[in-house]
């Protein structure tokens, strides 16, 4: 086995061991506005959506999630409240980092992670 093979796994295996398995049941509340963040999610399998208040206090669909997607990562890099409630659609399956291991592992991606956070300007 070469040395970039040995290493693949090794990062790989560190990164696995960092995520934890969550399942939401259709309905389920994940995260919900104004509370601290302290995870990150990846949708392993199903669907979510956000949800945000508006001025008449009634929660308004705003964004949806899809296998793949994430969420949950501007509380951590601003550290803010949630900007959001997510809501499973579907049972859903989540992989999670929690603060530290998010600070860890995707600390280099902080500028991408910011920048693909502008997606949601127009809700917060």
């Amino acid at each position: 086995m070469c040395i970039r093979d040995r290493y693949q796994r090794r990062v790989h295996g560190k990164m696995a061991d960092a995520f934890t398995m969550q399942h939401f049941n259709a309905g389920d509340v994940v995260i919900r506005e104004g509370d601290q963040g302290n995870s990150f999610y990846i949708i392993e399998e199903g669907f979510a959506e956000a949800r945000k208040r508006n001025k008449q206090g009634k929660e308004e669909v705003v964004l949806e999630y899809k296998e793949g997607d994430y969420f949950g990562e501007l509380a951590l890099l601003r550290n803010e409240p949630r900007a959001a409630t997510i809501a499973a659609k579907t049972p859903l399956n989540v992989f999670v980092l929690d603060r530290d291991a998010f600070a860890r592992i995707l600390g280099p991606l902080d500028e991408l992670l910011r920048r693909n956070a502008e997606k949601y300007k127009k809700f917060l």
